[in-house]
C-alpha cells in the first residue's frame, strides 16, 4: 500500500520513514476501521459477551501509547447519563473504541448534533447508536410533566420538556398497563431521535445517504444487560 501510494504520487521511494508516515497515516487502532454493518455486528457481539459474563479483561497498558497518537473509534454512542448504563462495559470495548456522548434522556440538542458530526466527519466513525434504557428517570420526569403538569426545579424542566414528544406519541388507552407505556415511551424516544439524526443536515444525512454512516437505536435492559435493537 505504501509503495503504491508513493508511486501514485510520483515521489521518490528513497524518502525517510517520517516522509512515508506523512503520506500513509496508519490509524492508532487499525482493527477499528470497519464498514457500518461490521461495526454494528461487532457492537452487538460485544454486548453478547457482556450478557453471558464473558467480557474481555480490561487492559489499559497495551493501547495507552497507541492512543497518544490519536483516536479512531469504530462506533459512537448517544447514551443516557444513568450510572447503571455504561457503554464501554455493556458493549465490552476498550478505551479508544467508542466515542460516547451522554445526557439524561439520550436526546439530541445542537451541541450533541455537533458532537456526533465531529465523530462522523472528523473521526470517520461508521456507526452511531442512540441508546436508551429501562426505568429511565428522565423519561419518568417527562411523563409526570406531560400527564400531571408537574414542574421540576432548576434546569431539570428543560429535559422533561425536550422528551415531551415521545410521551405524547404514546397515547393512553383504558387497557394500557402503566409499566408497558413507560417502556414504550423509552423506546419511542430512541426512535424519534434516530429518525431526527438520520435526516439531520448537512453532515449526518449526507453520510447516511451515501451509506458511509449507519444510525441505529437500542434499549438497554437493566436486569439482563442485553441491548435490544429497535430501529
Amino acid at each position: 500500500m505504501t509503495t503504491a501510494s508513493l508511486l501514485g504520487l510520483s515521489l521518490p521511494f528513497s524518502g525517510t520513514a517520517n516522509a512515508i508516515s506523512e503520506i500513509v497515516k496508519i490509524p492508532p487502532i487499525p482493527e477499528n476501521v470497519l464498514s457500518p454493518e461490521a461495526a454494528l455486528e461487532r457492537l452487538m457481539k460485544g454486548n453478547e459477551r457482556y450478557v453471558t459474563n464473558n467480557s474481555t479483561p480490561l487492559n489499559f497498558k497495551d493501547e495507552r501509547l497507541d492512543l497518544v497518537k490519536g483516536q479512531n473509534p469504530f462506533a459512537c454512542i448517544l447514551s443516557c447519563s444513568d450510572s447503571r448504563v455504561s457503554p464501554e462495559f455493556c458493549f465490552d470495548e476498550q478505551r479508544g473504541d467508542l466515542f460516547v456522548a451522554r445526557v439524561a434522556g439520550n436526546y439530541i440538542t445542537t451541541d450533541f448534533i455537533a458532537t456526533l458530526e465531529y465523530a462522523a466527519a472528523v473521526l470517520h466513525v461508521p456507526l452511531i447508536m442512540v441508546l436508551g434504557h429501562e426505568s429511565c428517570g428522565a423519561i419518568k420526569a417527562a411523563i409526570d410533566a406531560t400527564d400531571n403538569y408537574q414542574q421540576f426545579p432548576g434546569h431539570i424542566q428543560t429535559i422533561a420538556t425536550a422528551l415531551t414528544p415521545a410521551v405524547r406519541a404514546v397515547r393512553i388507552t383504558p387497557d394500557y398497563v402503566a409499566s408497558d407505556r413507560y417502556f414504550d415511551i423509552v423506546k419511542k424516544n430512541v426512535v424519534l431521535n434516530v429518525e431526527e439524526l438520520r435526516k439531520q443536515p448537512p453532515i449526518l444525512s449526507r453520510l447516511v445517504d451515501s451509506k458511509k454512516l449507519k444510525i441505529v437505536g437500542g434499549v438497554y435492559h437493566l436486569r439482563t444487560g442485553k441491548v435490544e435493537l429497535i430501529s
